[in-house]
């Protein structure tokens, strides 16, 4: 059993963990108004973002909390419903375009997916696990069904992430494991869009990429050479764009959040974004939910992290709420007796 020492370090540390991440979060507010000063830049979209984020997460703590099955049941089943019925919400406070809801919907339903097997880890029911981990595959077979690739797929490796979560006894090398596949998801995408690798391996990676995508991408990362320090300010890209107003229906991002931070926000905001995802990294493994849990919601925002360096998701308030919410949810303190685990290392 573990010791009232060890139960007290345990609080510290979690206590730590809030502590930066209202710093975390309050720095990734503040540096788009700094980047925006004098530069004519529109901070409205991230800090609409960042809101969300921050709401989702209390919200996600306070219920977790309270009904640690039922919270995330039932987030999983808001974001199905939203998925499928709603694909066409428009991005942040932006609403006259519906471009880069296929990103949006792969992110819905990767964290719907998360949310059923997250509450499926959490009930000591059998036959109710069952029922939630035959929610979580009809997730991404309702992926397929409204023809979002992306999404079934996303959603078939959460789900097979959380089963696998099951036989893992010690939580920090998976949390180290999913830190590394974000990584490397986005410095492929940073390799691709610096053209730095060889020509052929260039053209296998970018073939399932539109090529207008790439274009945009490449259009990012000379922004960035230029701006390294605050970047061209945020919401400008499309203004300073060569590509992006070639599009059908603009809507003036670069459809890669890693790359948008770049260019928008320099280098800073670059390094912001990646703290925000290791802080919450950080509060999984904290977490007093049971190691299943911690590295089934740790599996969807990775798979969301890879989702957004590809594509327009984060953009997306919907989303942003609901990746906060799942980490709020996977890092409550469970009321209900028998349900909190103690972390693992």
């Amino acid at each position: 059993m573990t010791s009232a020492a060890e139960t007290a370090a345990d609080n510290d540390r979690r206590n730590v963990s809030d502590v930066v991440g209202v710093v975390v979060l309050g720095a990734c507010a503040v540096w788009p108004l700094i980047s925006a000063t004098g530069r004519d830049g529109r901070p409205e979209g991230v800090l609409l973002a960042v809101l969300a984020v921050a709401a989702g997460y209390a919200a996600g703590r306070v219920s977790g909390s309270l009904l640690p099955v039922a919270a995330p049941c039932a987030g999983a089943l808001a974001g199905l419903t939203l998925a499928v019925a709603m694909p066409q919400v428009a991005p942040g406070p932006q609403f006259t375009t519906p471009l880069g809801h296929a990103g949006a919907v792969a992110a819905l339903l990767a964290l719907a997916t998360g949310g059923a097997c997250c509450a499926a880890w959490a009930t000591p029911v059998p036959a109710l696990r069952f029922g939630l981990r035959m929610l979580a595959a009809g997730i991404a077979a309702a992926g397929a069904a409204v023809g979002s690739g992306p999404g079934c797929a996303a959603s078939a490796v959460v789900l097979l992430c959380s089963l696998a979560a099951g036989r893992v006894r010690r939580r920090g090398p998976g949390i180290a494991g999913l830190a590394l596949a974000a990584a490397l998801v986005a410095g492929t995408v940073w390799a691709v869009a610096a053209n730095v690798l060889p020509a052929g391996l260039t053209s296998a990676l970018a073939g399932p990429l539109a090529e207008h995508r790439v274009q945009l991408w490449r259009d990012a990362v000379r922004l960035a050479h230029r701006n390294t320090g605050l970047g061209v300010g945020p919401g400008r890209f499309g203004e300073l764009s060569g590509t992006a107003p070639g599009a059908l229906l603009p809507d003036g991002k670069p459809h890669s959040a890693p790359l948008q931070q770049a260019a928008e926000q320099g280098l800073v905001g670059v390094l912001l974004l990646a703290t925000a995802f290791c802080w919450i990294l950080y509060a999984l493994w904290r977490s007093p939910r049971s190691t299943p849990v911690t590295l089934t919601a740790g599996a969807a925002l990775t798979a969301l992290a890879a989702i957004a360096a590809v594509g327009n998701a984060l953009s997306f308030t919907t989303v942003s709420a609901g990746a906060g919410l799942l980490a709020g949810l996977a890092t409550a303190r469970p009321w209900v007796a028998g349900v909190a685990a103690v972390p693992g290392g």
